[in-house]
């Protein structure tokens, strides 16, 4: 059994229905009544290219409701009185895609033409007004257009209702990961503590006794130290949310001032006028930021840092720079900050770049778009 997809059922559908329109056009053609003179092969050949034009509607509508319209003028001029069959199965298809005010000019210009054709081929005045009023009824001309609209609205709103799913179902997902990663944070705070407390304790105990302190000792006190800040930051972030005060853009200059009261000489440059950013754009900048400054301070062993963030018309560009130990050309070991920031620029449609410069030291590169409204 061959099962075709659905972009080729859809083109034999429209062939078949072009093959039909254009069949029953010619058929009425040859069996009605019509002037004969030497423009009857015309007359056939435009009868035929208006059916067989219908094919192409869904790709092409507007031009296939021009050719439609030119055919049956041009047959109505040739002597044939047939009715504008393919240019109502045109309309049906131009204000289905949505071009309704291009589709009315377009009738009121073929219902114009319609009865200078008939004149065109012979026809006294009053029979040209009735076979151009039989062409191309108006009535019909409304039904077309009217079922093509009804069916954009029905198009558009399933469309509207299935990205309306998709939202909850994404915002759902995000909501319980949220929740998840703030039960596991208080879950580990609480062990990684007593770990803390109990090595703390045991190293002050061995140092009252005069005893030596093992190193695996101090290592375990240190890195638990290390466990609480790491998670104390982690929690701020997730507890980001409506019911905390929002950052972004306007506290970059805190996280500067923060790195610099630590011994790094930070920098900050902001160029071109701020647009109005999205939230989540506005939180992001942020959080490169923060994370940035917080890599080079625990791990870069850097003098000094500069944060760029250049405004333009549709879109954020951060640059952070040190001038740390990161060797050029080495690749970078992608861990869990880096790999936030990626997700974070990834989900809004943005790029992020991080390497070592070729001058040494390492940089932090990030474009997020801004959509802009109108």
């Amino acid at each position: 059994m061959i099962t075709l997809r659905p972009g080729v059922r859809a083109g034999v559908t429209d062939w078949a229905i072009a093959v039909g329109v254009a069949a029953t056009l010619l058929v009425t053609g040859l069996s009605g009544q019509h002037s004969a003179s030497g423009l009857d092969p015309l007359g056939y050949a435009l009868l035929t290219a208006g059916g067989l034009a219908l094919a192409a509607r869904r790709r092409a509508p507007v031009p296939v409701l021009a050719v439609t319209g030119l055919c049956a003028v041009g047959y109505q001029a040739a002597g044939f009185d047939v009715p504008a069959v393919a240019y109502l199965f045109a309309v049906y298809a131009a204000v289905r895609a949505g071009h309704r005010t291009l589709t009315v000019v377009a009738s009121v210009a073929v219902l114009a033409c319609l009865p200078l054709a008939a004149l065109a081929s012979g026809l006294p005045a009053g029979e040209a007004f009735a076979q151009a009023r039989g062409a191309l009824e108006i009535a019909w001309l409304v039904a077309a257009g009217a079922a093509g609209e009804a069916l954009r609205q029905a198009e558009r709103r399933a469309d509207e209702a299935e990205r309306t799913r998709e939202e909850t179902a994404r915002r759902r997902a995000d909501e319980e990961r949220l929740h998840i990663a703030r039960e596991l944070h208080d879950s580990l705070t609480h062990q990684i503590s007593i770990i803390k407390v109990q090595a703390e304790v045991a190293v002050h105990v061995a140092r009252k006794r005069g005893e030596k302190v093992p190193e695996a000792l101090l290592a375990i006190q240190e890195a638990g130290r290390e466990a609480t800040r790491e998670l104390r930051a982690t929690l701020e972030a997730l507890r980001d949310d409506d019911t905390a005060p929002p950052r972004g853009l306007d506290h970059v200059t805190e996280l500067v001032e923060r790195a610099r009261a630590t011994g790094l000489d930070a920098t900050l440059t902001i160029e071109g006028q701020r647009p109005d950013v999205p939230a989540a754009v506005d939180r992001t900048v942020y959080r490169i930021v923060q994370e940035s400054l917080t890599n080079i301070a625990r791990h870069a062993a850097a003098g000094t840092a500069s944060v760029r963030i250049d405004c333009r018309p549709n879109a954020l560009a951060i640059r952070i720079d040190d001038d740390g130990k990161a060797a050029p050309g080495a690749a970078p070991v992608p861990g869990v900050g880096l790999l936030g920031m990626r997700e974070r620029v990834t989900a809004l449609g943005g790029r992020l770049r991080a390497e070592p410069r070729g001058e040494g030291g390492f940089t932090v590169q990030a474009e997020l778009p801004v959509e802009q409204t109108s």
